[in-house]
């Protein structure tokens, strides 16, 4: 535990949230600045800075509980989609510095735009890009 977390305190019983979910490796609670009804955050009980750093049985398991989140958002809330979304450092919108993935449940009145801006590339860049990305 890092005693300087936010997650971990809450994820070790520090801090009071709202549990959807909790078992000895990870927990999922709502988000207290949702983006929609039912947004909610899962994450290893176990600080680890990121998904990339995040180990691979643990991070299976925080998948495997999102989903299942994510399929109860449909079942009992009336979501019509769902969001999976965990940034990975500061230039992607990390705010704190512990793995978590956001399950947010979408409605077709919600208001939420998360599109991607399309940029012009070339094929000789894609192909720059896809040998670095093969290495």
């Amino acid at each position: 535990m890092d005693n300087d977390c936010l997650f971990c305190k809450i994820a070790n019983g520090y801090l009071p949230s709202h549990k959807v979910y909790e078992d000895d490796i990870c927990i999922a609670f709502l988000d207290v600045n949702p983006t929609s009804k039912g947004h909610t955050l899962v994450l290893p009980k176990k600080h680890t800075l990121n998904y990339l750093t995040c180990e691979k049985n643990i991070l299976n398991h925080v998948l495997d509980v999102a989903q299942a989140v994510g399929q109860n958002m449909i079942t009992n809330l009336g979501a019509s989609g769902i969001n999976i979304i965990s940034n990975v450092g500061k230039d992607a919108g990390q705010s704190v510095m512990h793995f978590h993935v956001h399950v947010i449940p979408r409605y077709s009145s919600d208001g939420l735009n998360l599109s991607f801006k399309p940029k012009q590339i070339t094929d000789g860049e894609l192909l720059k890009i896809c040998d670095s990305l093969k290495k």
